[in-house]
């Protein structure tokens, strides 16, 4: 693990919000001015076919990060683009259920929510009142 890594790892950790790449290495860029953009997508990349974290690639063309890397649900707002984990346990029976259904070998699935987060839904309900 090299120190560039390690930096971006543990901000990612630290930041729950699901960054962008972009979000990430201006963060990271605080304790290491120098990185470039490149190195800091190269290493989310890489720390993602460790498993040491989760690339998103759900509801429009950004990819963002977690760094939990265990499996787990999202809620997105459909406004924003805020992401947030589902408080949710995961369905690993819908798994089981649907490998006898298809011909198709079964390795995993993803659930996305998708609504307004807080902020958004008091907004929108401010024009209607």
């Amino acid at each position: 693990m090299t120190r560039q890594r390690r930096v971006i790892l543990d901000e990612l950790r630290k930041d729950k919000s699901h960054p962008s790449a972009d979000e990430l290495y201006e963060t990271v860029r605080k304790y290491m001015p120098r990185i470039s953009l490149g190195t800091v997508y190269r290493n989310l990349e890489i720390l993602s076919e460790l498993g040491e974290i989760q690339k998103l690639e759900i509801g429009g063309t950004l990819k963002r990060f977690d760094g939990n890397p265990k499996k787990h649900y999202h809620i997105r707002c459909m406004n924003c683009g805020r992401i947030d984990d589902a408080p949710i346990a995961l369905m690993e029976h819908i798994e089981n259920e649907i490998d006898g259904m298809t011909d198709y070998k079964i390795f995993g699935h993803r659930l996305e929510f998708i609504g307004l987060c807080p902020d958004c839904f008091d907004k929108a309900a401010d024009r209607w009142q």
